[in-house]
């Protein structure tokens, strides 16, 4: 039973010092993106708006197309190099279960039929 007692007490305790790592690193996060989007605006504030927004709109393409690429190109080589190492030891292990199979029909071969023997 104290074990059961002790679980429960790291369990909630476990939680509440999760969410507030999590509170922090998000509020942290979050003031970092405010602060960059404030720039942002505040660079497209001294334009025209009418350049601004199309300012705006090219660098939002722009970023995601080449991170959306990137991302894509490096996600494609890390799922065909996942691909050829599980090929690759597919192979070594039905060169080892060929050794054992073959191993043991020829140990089954050899054995004498007869309980004298």
């Amino acid at each position: 039973m104290s074990q059961r007692d002790g679980f429960a007490s790291g369990f909630f305790f476990g939680a509440i010092v999760g969410s507030v790592v999590g509170g922090v690193l998000g509020a942290i996060v979050a003031s970092r993106a405010d602060s960059e989007l404030a720039a942002e605006q505040e660079e497209q504030i001294s334009m025209d708006p009418t350049e601004a927004k199309k300012l705006s709109l090219r660098r939002r393409h722009i970023k995601s197309s080449e991170t959306d690429s990137m991302e894509m190109e490096t996600a494609r080589r890390s799922l065909e190099d996942k691909i050829a190492q599980l090929n690759a030891t597919i192979d070594e292990v039905r060169q080892q279960l060929g050794n054992v199979n073959s191993n043991s029909s020829q140990a089954v071969n050899e054995r004498p039929l007869t309980k004298d023997a």
